[in-house]
């Protein structure tokens, strides 16, 4: 039996060449060797204030760019959160067991209420305890997580020591960090100092994967680097450069000495001018397959409604199991 991987994606803001260098091109590579399951957390996002139209959409977006980005959906399990119920209902479970003091300590939630200080609503606290959901419904033996979310998968694996000093062992499975290849850490090209977010309110900060070529090449040129003249890799005293070095390196399967030494005597703009392309040529094909899915909005619901029905084979029996052990009558 392969091991069980899950990881997922909030439906809010788009894609970026972050999230597609620093996951989404190694979950190609895991769905070989891992049974995988990869959703659209489209519940997660009604934590921030959404416009109906636009989350749908975005929701239908995001699917299709899962698929673009070479997620084969016979490979895998694919699916939108909301297309399964039972995330929703373990969630609740899960709540009555998790301590208020847990919940107190998340970091994030602190982070999170202050970027959104008029809506800091019950299910932004809570969201850690549906994403515990998410994961014990698959009997995910593994959880690709990004340094935000670690506080997150251990506050899901203290839940399931509450069930079992509650109800027993047996019914769900303890989940553990995915260390595999990681993907490089991209930062935003306005502001290395942070990370590169889908999220980000100022689109100069990112590069979406299905922006236009044109708007791509005006992102990267106009990054933020220093005032110096010299190409090297120094993320310290070069942190806007060394990105643009550390992406370059790793679309053109490069190291960033042989990129620096082609680079010797040359400017940053010639940089950045070969970096656009070269980031337009890698998403090129990724950007046709996505503009072929989206005119064709039936398919991608059937592909949808598909991997829902496989997650909630599996879902349902977790929660089957969840309802008998805490005593509620089978429906």
């Amino acid at each position: 039996m392969k091991k069980i991987i899950l990881s997922g994606s909030t439906a809010t803001g788009d894609l970026t060449i972050g999230n597609y260098i620093g996951a989404i091109n190694n979950w190609k590579s895991l769905q070989e060797e891992f049974d995988c399951l990869y959703f659209v957390a489209d519940l997660h996002a009604l934590t921030v204030k959404q416009d109906p139209e636009q989350l749908r959409k975005r929701c239908l977006s995001f699917f299709a760019q899962y698929l673009a980005l070479g997620l084969d959906p016979d490979k895998n399990t694919l699916f939108l959160q909301s297309h399964v119920p039972e995330h929703t209902e373990l969630s609740w479970v899960l709540t009555c067991l998790t301590p208020m003091g847990n919940l107190n300590r998340m970091t994030q939630f602190k982070d999170k209420s202050q970027q959104h200080s008029k809506n800091i609503n019950a299910g932004l606290f809570t969201y850690p305890v549906l994403m515990a959901a998410d994961i014990l419904l698959y009997q995910a033996d593994l959880i690709p997580v990004g340094e935000d979310q670690k506080q997150h998968l251990e506050l899901c694996r203290d839940i399931v020591v509450y069930f079992e000093n509650h109800y027993g062992e047996g019914v769900f499975k303890m989940p553990e960090p995915y260390i595999g290849e990681q993907g490089a850490r991209i930062m935003s090209l306005q502001d290395a100092s942070k990370k590169m977010s889908k999220s980000d309110e100022n689109e100069k900060n990112f590069v979406s994967i299905i922006d236009p070529p044109k708007k791509i090449q005006k992102k990267i040129k106009s990054a933020v680097t220093d005032s110096g003249e010299v190409i090297s890799y120094d993320p310290e005293n070069k942190a806007g450069l060394s990105n643009l070095l550390t992406i370059y390196s790793v679309l053109s399967k490069r190291t960033v000495n042989q990129i620096v030494n082609d680079y010797e005597g040359k400017m940053y703009g010639h940089l950045k001018v070969d970096l656009a392309e070269l980031v337009c040529e890698t998403l090129k094909p990724v950007q046709e397959k996505y503009e072929d899915l989206m005119k064709n909005e039936d398919h991608l619901q059937a592909l949808m409604k598909k991997g829902a029905n496989k997650a909630r084979e599996r879902a349902s029996a977790t929660l089957k199991n969840v309802y008998d052990r805490i005593g509620l009558l089978p429906r």
